[in-house]
């Protein structure tokens, strides 16, 4: 395996790099592309739709920020000995195979129990008071002194004006990050980085201050310290045991990307235009989703939508099926857009079978038949036009496959272009079709990931072989791209490949992408 230090400029084979304005320019006509950002492919070519994000750094800015200014990681042994009762003895490999998915998991597990053990991911929140709030494995009641030991930690550091990060003890890792008034702490023995750890805690804080909003987090724990908040969080654990699932298995939380549904570039304008035209007063996002992928998003001008809480969206819809029931109306703390208050979502399918789902985000409480109004608007517009046959016909092949693409040695990729925040992916091949297999693949990619984005040692490129498959991850200022190949092929063959991936994105861009969003 090798790395190649990152450096302010990408080169690129066979290639020079223009200056940002004349690529912008030919960027249709250039044939290979653009590696500056904006010229990639799959970069928007008009306003963007989100806030800008390299990759996961945002998520975990703040923290990085809180350690310059604090000593280094406590990994004292005592520490250790605490939080053996956490984990087992076993290698990495057999708590994978003991692992199966994340959707075993049962509330009325013993925590005493090898099983409860062997699980290779555990997650705890609790409250700076040791109050447990939620653990992904096992019940809150039986894990409250495990989760007392957890906030002496935290305490008996703090008290020597320090601050605990991580622990790393027999092969298991234990991440900490505290966002008063809680504190989450993650329990790995998989193969992922402690930024990597970090970025999933981070997500399940969100997801908290999204059913709650910061303010009255706080202010709850301002008057009573002692708050046991699984009171108001009660009915809503399936979200946070849905987003760790998905934090597992879906490639756009890593890259926080969203992929698109693929649609010819005149459908997808006609369904954009025609949710421009179904505004109202006080809507400030307009969304059709099509399961997991993204159809298109209208914004009110000036007002961008993170990629965060955008999956915690995705999140909220995936995980409940009352939703094809009727139009629902439900408050929604957008926690990276503002955490003191709610917005309110209109959801609803637009047919009972279909799955394309209308998302409307109001600022107005009592707004509930105006998004209505919206929606039927909407509905009238598009069924008068062909574009809603073009999304029907789309749903009956959501993605496409690695064959498409016409590089016989290729298995599966990851693509995201850095400016527009979104990426695209193939189906699963034959070879990766079980659960399992699907998590190690993405296993491999976060390694590869981690890499790339070490917070002291990033690299610019990877390759990697091994028995089952080779690897090859390379970023760029425009750019990033995960590639596994099959383990006969050569480190020559792969960039070779890269070069082709990117010309065929660059020809499928209309399609993959959504390259014109829209604003009212």
């Amino acid at each position: 395996m090798d790395g190649e230090a990152q450096l302010p400029t990408a080169s690129w084979e066979n290639g020079t790099l223009a200056p940002v304005d004349r690529l912008r320019s030919e960027r249709a006509e250039s044939p290979t592309p653009g590696l500056v950002e904006g010229t990639e492919p799959g970069a928007g070519q008009k306003s963007a739709m989100f806030v800008h994000t390299q990759s996961f750094e945002d998520l975990t800015a703040e923290a990085e920020e809180d350690a310059l200014r604090e000593a280094e990681l406590d990994k004292s042994e005592e520490c250790a000995d605490e939080l053996k009762v956490l984990v087992g003895e076993k290698t990495i490999d057999e708590q994978r195979n003991n692992d199966a998915s994340s959707e075993s998991r049962s509330k009325d597990e013993d925590v005493s129990s090898e099983a409860w053990r062997s699980h290779r991911k555990h997650v705890f929140v609790l409250s700076e008071a040791g109050k447990p709030i939620y653990t992904r494995y096992g019940t809150e009641e039986a894990l409250s002194s495990t989760m007392g030991v957890m906030m002496a930690l935290v305490s008996f550091v703090e008290a020597e004006k320090n601050i605990i990060r991580s622990i790393h003890a027999d092969g298991c890792k234990v991440v900490f990050l505290t966002k008063s008034p809680l504190v989450l702490v993650g329990v790995s023995r998989t193969c992922q980085s402690d930024k990597e750890l970090l970025r999933e805690l981070q997500y399940i804080y969100y997801q908290i201050v999204s059913l709650l909003t910061l303010t009255q987090l706080n202010h709850i724990f301002q008057h009573k310290q002692n708050y046991d908040l699984r009171r108001l969080l009660a009915g809503s654990e399936y979200l946070t045991d849905n987003l760790l699932h998905r934090l597992d298995r879906d490639p756009g939380l890593l890259l926080s990307a969203v992929t698109c549904l693929p649609l010819p570039s005149s459908a997808r304008d006609v369904v954009s235009s025609s949710l421009q035209a179904a505004k109202a007063k006080n809507l400030v996002f307009s969304i059709l989703l099509a399961g997991d992928r993204l159809v298109t998003l209208v914004r009110k001008r000036d007002q961008f939508l993170h990629h965060i809480d955008l999956h915690l969206v995705f999140n909220l819809v995936g995980s409940s099926s009352s939703f094809r029931e009727g139009e629902g109306w439900t408050p929604i703390c957008l926690p990276k857009f503002n955490t003191a208050g709610f917005f309110h979502a209109h959801i609803s399918y637009l047919a009972p079978a279909s799955e394309l789902c209308l998302i409307l985000v109001s600022t107005d409480r009592e707004d509930f038949f105006n998004m209505s109004d919206c929606k039927q608007r909407f509905l009238e517009r598009l069924s008068k036009r062909s574009a809603y046959q073009a999304l029907k016909e789309a749903l009956k092949c959501p993605s496409y496959s690695v064959e498409q693409v016409g590089i016989p040695e290729l298995r599966h990729f990851l693509y995201k272009s850095k400016s527009s925040g979104l990426y695209t992916s193939p189906e699963f091949p034959e070879m990766y079709q079980s659960d399992d297999k699907q998590e190690r693949l993405m296993g491999l990619y976060q390694d590869l990931h981690s890499c790339l984005h070490h917070p002291t040692r990033p690299l610019r490129s990877f390759y990697r072989c091994s028995e089952t498959e080779n690897l090859l991850a390379w970023v760029t200022s425009g750019f990033e791209l995960y590639l596994c190949f099959s383990p006969l092929g050569t480190k020559a063959l792969a960039i070779s490949a890269v070069n082709k991936l990117l010309k065929w994105i660059r020809k499928e861009e209309d399609r993959l992408f959504i390259l014109s969003p829209l604003t009212y």
